[in-house]
């Protein structure tokens, strides 16, 4: 594919606007539908990013026929169905972290991707972000490889808000949200599928419905292990931290910044294109798209850290 790819984007909060952001500095990509839930909101939204078509339907920019890929960076719970629907009306597809929120749906997404044909790829940021890039490649070299990962996600949401401090009009969740960045991840980074997974969780909010606290425990099928702490309940300071140990060293990873165990900074400004990883995982798609190849982080490669969600899930549950 030679052509601008045109893409309807869905979702105009928070993490739309970043993907609209890393978009402006992709050449030959046209956002050129915006859906979003309140048509003068998505308007403001779209004018200030010059996209022509806005509707609070994404059944309006399916039907467009100039639209070749859509991103979906809605609530959680309507990942499944929009993909679904993305990949029936014949367009590919990026949808936000997580695939689903179930194990059954996201089966479906994965098999409808295949019967396709069409490029479906899951956000999986950290398999894009410079910081997790630098020690991945550490590990393919063979120069590292992982014993432990502990792992850190932490904010202060006693209420219903979004990134930009909004009120949102769906609930969040640690488990089926939060913990897919990390079991993803770990299986990724370690080179291994994930063998064990046990959980806990604090008490369930009384008006979110959803557990405030949970901790979790992973270990890979080569022996490395995982655990990960998460929190809505953490005042400060918020955001997830990573620490890999492993046999050759041990390196902390916090947003988009690396250092060793240590604390001395390592330079990642040159691992790629960008420092921006939502920008790198729309690079991917897109080129995914005009090579017409699987993208780093498609359905079918992510589809194991849903089968470990929905266990732990089963696991809390009893």
């Amino acid at each position: 594919m030679s052509k601008t790819i045109k893409v309807a984007l869905a979702g105009a909060g928070a993490f739309g606007i970043k993907h609209l952001d890393g978009i402006k500095n992709i050449d030959g990509v046209e956002v050129v539908s915006l859906i979003g839930r309140e048509f003068h909101k998505t308007k403001e939204v779209a004018d200030k990013y010059g996209i022509g078509h806005v509707t609070t339907d994404l059944a309006d920019s399916l039907a467009l026929p100039e639209v070749d890929a859509v991103i979906l960076c809605t609530p959680t719970q309507m990942h499944a169905s929009q993909s679904i629907a993305c990949l029936k009306a014949g367009k590919h597809v990026q949808v936000e972290i997580p695939l689903a929120d179930s194990w059954k749906d996201a089966e479906e997404v994965v098999r409808l991707a295949k019967e396709s044909g069409k490029v479906a790829m899951c956000g999986h940021t950290r398999r894009f972000n410079p910081s997790h890039q630098w020690v991945n490649h550490k590990i393919k070299a063979g120069e590292f490889n992982i014993q432990q990962m502990d792992v850190q996600t932490y904010f202060f949401r006693r209420t219903n808000m979004n990134a930009l401090g909004q009120a949102r009009s769906w609930t969040d969740h640690l488990l089926w949200h939060h913990a897919a960045h990390t079991v993803d991840l770990f299986a990724y980074q370690a080179g291994s599928p994930i063998v064990k997974a046990n959980a806990v969780q604090g008490p369930i909010h009384p008006t979110l419905g959803i557990a405030m606290d949970m901790s979790i425990q992973l270990q890979a099928a080569n022996g490395a292990i995982c655990t990960l702490s998460l929190s809505f309940n953490n005042d400060g300071p918020l955001g997830t931290y990573f620490r890999y140990i492993g046999d050759t060293g041990t390196y902390l990873a916090r947003y988009d910044d690396l250092y060793t165990g240590k604390e001395e900074q390592i330079d990642v400004s040159k691992v790629d294109v960008s420092m921006n990883g939502i920008e790198l995982q729309d690079r991917e798609f897109f080129a995914a798209i005009r090579d017409g190849r699987e993208p780093n982080s498609s359905v079918a490669q992510v589809l194991p850290c849903y089968q470990v969600l929905h266990n732990l899930e089963q696991q809390l549950n009893a």
